[in-house]
């Protein structure tokens, strides 16, 4: 069964890579491979509702993954499992967060029909530890200020606000602190949500009119944690509630640790008194982990499968994937997922095979570059992508531009704006923003992206 879990360990970490980040806890963090056999595979549920989400959905989406992951032409079935959560298969309502196991010595709360499920654990993933986590330059202010929160909650940093990149470990480091928290003071409340899921959650409170639930179960926290807060940006009725949520812990000394892309400042749609708070305790920026760090991560990931990594497979991975460590995590479980139905060792060769041509990146691109071969790709001339027109033939191309010097370069707004002759750096937030939500789902930007990338390290 061990081959299965990590099968299926590598699935996940191909699908977290595709979608956002609140779809995936939501969809799929719960489930778990039942069963594997030649020409199936049996993936467990914990209701009827995600059930059909995945069958409806994101059926194709596994289907393919299993193949890229190196399962071959398997067929799927999905099957309601009591053991993957205590929630109620007929109330999938999104305001009954999924609970999660309490910790020992904590009390046990009662759920009902119409109340908000509380955990004392809602959404923290326990692999999430400072044990766990690779310190390296880039990210040893962050690893100090968290431990400096679970030491003391509300009393020191907070807000703690960290933002960079994605897949720099944000999301581990600020669940370190609630899952710290919990180990040394087994009855406090964390409670950790993605902004998707908050604002999912309001709608649904809203609807079902079940705000007072809504309100309590957040207000009641004693360690608030939002993951990707920037996706609250121009929700007017949805901020408005979370000021008021963040005054009312704030006032009461319970500490918050918010996650973003970007600072504060640069939230594009962010109330001006929200952004005064979220700036008001301690905001670090987060850091690409150097080539050592990386070589660190493989390491400890591949000993946790009991696997000895073999040194030049070590380098090959941290050379050829730079920015994401949630990538590298991805590539190295794709990796052991292959040998481990294969009965082989992980060498150089099948990493070479499986990850890529073993050409690595150049570590100077332009940000020329990248505009001229953006322009290239949409037949369209550099100089239209840097004057004023707005047609959309050519509105596009600048967009993906933009978000190509985000992603590749890691320029700054600002710097972005001026490389593209915009004045304001507000209409770069919202083009980046833009390409990164239709990427999700545009399979033509996707692909454009995708040529780009590939003709810019070839």
């Amino acid at each position: 069964m061990q081959q299965s879990s990590s099968l299926w360990q590598a699935v996940l970490g191909e699908i977290e890579l595709s979608i956002s980040r609140g779809n995936f806890i939501t969809w799929f963090k719960n489930t778990a491979l039942l069963k594997h056999d030649e020409n199936r595979i049996v993936v467990g549920v914990p209701n009827v509702f995600i059930k059909n989400q995945l069958e409806k959905k994101y059926h194709s989406l596994i289907v393919e993954t299993l193949k890229k992951v190196g399962a071959g032409e398997l067929n799927v079935e999905y099957k309601i499992h009591s053991n993957l959560t205590p929630s109620r298969e007929e109330d999938p309502v999104v305001l009954k967060p999924t609970p999660v196991a309490t910790p020992k010595g904590a009390p046990r709360t009662t759920t009902t029909a119409t109340t908000l499920t509380h955990s004392y654990r809602q959404g923290l993933n326990e692999r999430y530890t400072f044990e766990s986590f690779v310190v390296g330059s880039g990210n040893e202010l962050a690893y100090a200020a968290c431990q400096a929160v679970a030491a003391n909650p509300g009393t020191k940093y907070n807000p703690l606000f960290l933002y960079g990149g994605v897949g720099i470990g944000k999301t581990h480091l600020a669940q370190a602190v609630g899952n710290a928290l919990l180990a040394s003071r087994p009855s406090i409340r964390v409670v950790y949500v993605t902004s998707e899921q908050f604002l999912q959650e309001f709608v649904d409170a809203l609807r079902y009119k079940k705000t007072s639930d809504f309100t309590n179960h957040y207000r009641s926290a004693d360690v608030l944690i939002v993951d990707d807060v920037q996706f609250i940006g121009g929700k007017e009725k949805a901020q408005e509630e979370f000021f008021h949520t963040f005054n009312t812990l704030h006032q009461a000394n319970k500490q918050i640790i918010l996650t973003s892309d970007k600072p504060p400042r640069d939230i594009a749609g962010l109330e001006d008194r929200l952004r005064s708070r979220f700036a008001g305790g301690m905001s670090i920026d987060m850091q690409t982990p150097d080539f050592e760090t990386r070589c660190a991560i493989l390491k400890i990931k591949a000993s946790s499968h009991n696997i000895t990594l073999p040194n030049d497979v070590t380098e090959y991975l941290a050379t050829h994937i730079q920015t994401n460590i949630r990538e590298l995590e991805g590539a190295l479980n794709q990796l052991l997922a292959f040998c481990e139905m294969r009965g082989l060792e992980p060498n150089l060769t099948i990493a070479t095979s499986l990850i890529g041509s073993g050409q690595t990146r150049p570590k100077h691109i332009s940000a020329r570059q990248i505009i001229e071969r953006t322009a290239r790709y949409f037949q369209v001339s550099v100089e239209d992508i840097l004057g004023p027109k707005r047609d959309k033939d050519i509105v596009i191309p600048r967009q993906v531009a933009m978000y190509m010097l985000r992603s590749e370069l890691h320029l700054s707004f600002p710097k972005i704006a001026k490389e593209l002759g915009r004045k304001d750096h507000t209409t770069a937030i919202h083009s980046i923003e833009k390409i990164e939500r239709e990427a999700r789902f545009d399979a033509d930007i996707r692909a454009a992206i995708s040529s780009i990338k590939g003709k810019l390290y070839a």
